[in-house]
């Protein structure tokens, strides 16, 4: 099958996403990195919206689309409130630093 997504359509799947839920992360089933950003938010218990790229059809367009945006080209990625706070290890920081559940209240 022959990637029959438009650029336009992923992107504006990947702006939808991260508009209408406060938690959003771009992932991979099999990545460590991905499992640690979602047991983060376990532990605050903050219901979050994951796109695992590896089992959808336009995830590699998804993935490219997000490295245009954002500038990071791997996975996990993760946005809060419409915002990328960046990867597994970066939420885990903002954790442990206490930064993070302020920016998950409102």
């Amino acid at each position: 099958m022959a990637n029959s997504v438009s650029s336009v359509e992923v992107q504006q799947l990947i702006k939808d996403a991260i508009s209408k839920d406060k938690v959003v992360i771009f992932s991979k089933s099999y990545c460590p990195y991905c499992d640690l950003a979602k047991e983060v938010f376990s532990k605050v218990k903050q219901p979050i919206q994951v796109y695992e790229l590896d089992k959808r059809d336009d995830g590699s367009a998804i993935q490219a689309n997000l490295a245009q945006l954002t500038g990071i080209r791997t996975v996990p990625q993760v946005f809060i409130n419409g915002n990328c706070v960046g990867g597994g290890t970066d939420v885990q920081k903002l954790l442990s630093t206490g930064q993070l559940e302020p920016m998950l209240i409102g």
